[in-house]
């Protein structure tokens, strides 16, 4: 029992010192009671995966014996799949907690976000989702923290940044709204985000990119939680949308919209949009838009769902109320009349709105509005992968691959649910979460 320990003990080390990362076995094998290796196809039985380097080097059916020098993950009353994408986070600040972020903005300094953000990415990291993309932060503060998890410094899953989301004056992502005169005029000498008119639109595509963006942003409705009561009807014009998704597609960026009202989503898919975040009033024409363009749809169905809940609670400014009623009433009918019409779908969930680590309280919803387990599952893997334009090296269990890899006590394919508890996370070759696996080290040299 003790050895037992120890070795969990050993193995969790190497997932947050980088010192004994760099130590550590490279090869690791891992037996799988059950392999879903794709999603979207039938899953494997028991299975080995041979991993090197951080990379997948071979996937073999049954349990193969223990390679010379390797460490083997005794995964055989697992169910293993790929690591999860959430395609819609903030780690950024407090989240999931809008009175308590409320009362902290006079007194918490970027300091303080930062490390929240970093306990926010470990808490997602150990629910299963190795990959994110982070859709509003501190800009210099998330590339950091990008650089950080890819060095081995801090413990969290890829992260694939927006920096700070562009919105017109007073539109959602204007950091002044609802503020008094004084804060309003710190704030405005301080935002890079803010645009008006197409060329000063392309300027703050530029000056994200600048700042890290790996991805860009923008607000194409009106918000549920800004302290505005302007509604979530468009916001943007043609012209200034155009020039958003051309500049950052000219600089090697995919774009992702904020949108709720039917005619701003019609507009940015027109535009040229990759993926449309929420996408909450869904009207035919729209969706036949989708369809036509191939355009993906993010829905954050927990999002107004908790975000009600917030409101009711008083823990959100009164402007908002109203607005996040509206989004919920209308968002599971139209997510659920988009999936049934075959709209592309990827996962993501807002999360920074519920709390970190409830990410994958986003399966259930998505199989109440009408996907079968084996659907959902492949919002966050292989569509989000595709979504994201790195299929190459993600979504799926497969040779030249990252060693990204998840594993929950019995089948989601029968209860999807069983993703709320997940045991095992790998994420390039390293061990973050052991849960009751056991681990077998190479002996002593």
């Amino acid at each position: 029992m003790r050895r037992s320990i120890a070795l969990a003990t050993a193995l969790l080390m190497a997932a947050t010192a980088p010192q004994a990362m760099a130590a550590a076995p490279q090869v690791t094998m891992i037996h799988a009671g059950a392999l879903l290796a794709e999603p979207g196809k039938a899953p494997r039985g028991p299975s080995t995966i041979i991993i090197r380097d951080g990379k997948i080097a071979e996937v073999r059916d049954g349990y193969a014996e223990a390679l010379p020098g390797a460490t083997l993950v005794d995964l055989k009353d697992r169910f293993v799949m790929p690591g999860l994408v959430d395609m819609h986070v903030h780690l950024w600040g407090i989240g999931g907690d809008p009175m308590r972020a409320r009362m902290g903005a006079l007194t918490r300094d970027e300091a303080d976000d930062m490390l929240t953000a970093i306990a926010n990415a470990r808490t997602t990291l150990e629910a299963g989702f190795t990959t994110v993309r982070d859709l509003g932060g501190n800009a210099r503060g998330m590339r950091a923290m990008r650089e950080g998890v890819e060095r081995g410094d801090i413990a969290g899953p890829t992260i694939v940044n927006a920096g700070a989301p562009i919105s017109v004056s007073g539109g959602h992502g204007d950091r002044t709204n609802g503020l008094s005169e004084t804060f309003a005029e710190a704030m405005h000498q301080h935002a890079t985000n803010t645009c008006d008119g197409p060329d000063d639109c392309r300027r703050a595509v530029r000056e994200q990119v600048a700042l890290g963006a790996q991805v860009i942003k923008y607000m194409s409705t009106g918000g549920v939680l800004s302290n505005v009561s302007g509604g979530l009807g468009r916001a943007m014009t043609d012209e200034e949308m155009k020039a958003i998704i051309d500049t950052a597609h000219g600089l090697g960026r995919k774009v992702a919209t904020h949108s709720h009202a039917a005619a701003g989503t019609k507009a940015a898919i027109a535009a040229g949009v990759d993926t449309v975040d929420h996408g909450t009033f869904l009207d035919d024409e729209t969706i036949k838009a989708f369809k036509a363009n191939g355009t993906w749809l993010v829905p954050t169905m927990i999002a107004p769902v908790t975000a009600v809940e917030q409101a009711r609670a008083g823990a959100l400014p009164p402007a908002v109320i109203p607005k996040a009623e509206e989004a919920a009433a209308a968002a599971f009918t139209n997510h659920s009349k988009a999936i049934a019409a075959g709209v592309k779908v990827a996962f993501g969930t807002d999360s920074g709105v519920s709390r970190h680590g409830l990410n994958a309280r986003e399966f259930t919803l998505l199989v109440k509005a009408g996907m079968t387990p084996a659907a959902a599952l492949k919002t966050a893997t292989v569509n989000a992968a595709e979504a994201l334009g790195r299929s190459a090296s993600i979504g799926t269990i497969e040779p030249g691959k990252d060693a990204d890899i998840i594993a929950v006590a019995g089948s989601p394919l029968e209860d999807v649910a069983r993703m709320e508890k997940v045991d095992f996370v790998m994420r390039h070759g390293v061990v973050h979460k052991l849960g009751g696996a056991r681990a077998v080290f190479p002996p002593a040299s």
